[in-house]
């Protein structure tokens, strides 16, 4: 059966972004000689075990945690390349740095893999599927590392799908694969029946062979299989676990693991901006969707910020602090608008930002004697009610109604 409808209204984006190879393209950065080759890191002995192997290698069926006994006799020309964590480390920290600058919810799972939630910035998984490629690229660009992506509204079929856009290695080659693959949203169900039971989170060895005792080896025998017959083998825990998974459902959060110490939004335009209507609503809906992302996060901000990159490249911020936190985008507009006509100085602009730090909960106290700090508290909260239940792109600011098309897709920090 297909996603409910609740889960669908949710709509969240998310990305699993996993590098191919990473060890083993992180050393080839330093060997380009050994491009092309089959090559893994580890195995340096009989005794050792294979930690990465190119898809070179794979084509004869070398893989992680082989021996390197029999990695070597599967391919007798591999080279094995002794380990540099620290190296693999730093390289990670450099692409978790990428995606900090596009969404403040990363969950790593390795030191090569990632969920991102990107649903504020990009609410579709149309728009997802644009940012994942422009991140994809980035990676590649900034650090000469290929990945797979894979777009989805929940983390188990993003997962699912950053394998089918990896490379395909056989016998007769290396494939590329498509890179970024996306699951529409309706689709979940029918994505995962193709798949056998192992592929479900939570099966291994154990309860594989318990489930197939009865005759559950792919993912519709579970959907087919009465409830208390999972549960006789399996357990109520894992046999709900089990069935959500099996039709296509998976409503855990991508859970950060770092706090943010700012909340931002910025964007490259694919021609630079001069009209001031345009810039002025390109302000009002960066400043919505990092109000949006503080109400829902934190409460409240004291410090607003605009960065302005001008067509000369010269980068300008500006920034006002208030007493209290604040999280309303009425407020907050005229104050940044005033900042923005500063750093202009009439130039034109190829990149603008906002951002948001020194967090604390509204000062509630304040809107007491306030009929209009009522007010904007019941709209902000209608807003955020509307975008939760529909998504991001449902209700969207007068201000912020003009807009320009852009080459570029948004690129936040």
């Amino acid at each position: 059966m297909p996603s409910s409808p609740d889960a669908e209204r949710l709509m969240r984006s998310i990305l699993h972004i996993d590098m191919n190879a990473f060890f083993v393209s992180v050393e080839l950065l330093d060997r380009p000689d050994l491009v092309g080759l089959p090559v893994v890191v580890g195995a340096s002995s009989n005794r050792g075990v294979v930690a990465a192997a190119s898809y070179e290698a794979r084509r004869f069926g070398v893989r992680s945690a082989m021996s390197g006994a029999e990695a070597k006799r599967r391919c007798p020309d591999l080279i094995a390349l002794p380990p540099d964590h620290r190296k693999y480390s730093a390289m990670s920290a450099r692409v978790r740095d990428i995606f900090d600058q596009h969404t403040d919810f990363v969950e790593p799972l390795a030191l090569d893999e990632a969920f991102l939630d990107v649903t504020i910035p990009a609410p579709t998984l149309d728009r997802a599927a644009e940012l994942a490629r422009h991140v994809r690229q980035q990676i590649f660009d900034e650090l000469g590392l290929g990945s797979s992506v894979g777009v989805a509204t929940n983390k188990f079929i993003a997962k699912l799908a950053s394998v089918d856009a990896k490379p395909v290695a056989s016998s007769t080659g290396v494939q590329p694969g498509p890179g970024v693959v996306v699951v529409a949203a309706g689709e979940e169900f029918d994505y995962v029946q193709r798949l056998e039971v192992g592929r479900l989170w939570g099966v291994g060895p154990k309860s594989r062979e318990k489930l197939g005792k009865v005759g559950i080896r792919t993912v519709p025998d579970v959907t087919l299989m009465p409830r208390e017959v999972l549960r006789s083998q399996v357990g109520e825990a894992l046999t709900d676990q089990l069935i959500e998974l099996a039709n296509g459902r998976d409503n855990r959060p991508v859970v950060p693991d770092r706090e943010a110490k700012s909340i931002g939004h910025e964007e490259t335009f694919g021609v630079d901006l001069s009209d001031v209507e345009v810039l002025h609503a390109e302000l009002v809906r960066m400043i919505d969707i990092v109000a949006g992302r503080v109400r829902s996060g934190v409460g409240g901000a004291r410090s607003w910020s605009i960065k302005v990159r001008r067509n000369d490249f010269t980068t300008v911020t500006r920034s006002r602090t208030w007493g209290h936190p604040i999280a309303s985008v009425s407020e907050i507009v005229p104050a940044l608008d005033a900042l923005l006509e500063n750093a202009v100085a009439g130039h034109p602009v190829r990149l603008l930002g906002v951002s948001a730090s020194g967090f604390g909960a509204p000062n509630e106290q304040l809107n007491l004697f306030s009929d209009a700090g009522i007010e904007r508290g019941r709209r902000d909260k209608a807003v955020d009610d509307v975008r939760e239940r529909f998504g991001g792109d449902a209700i969207r600011l007068a201000g912020s109604i003009k807009s320009t098309d852009r080459d570029i897709p948004p690129t936040r920090r």
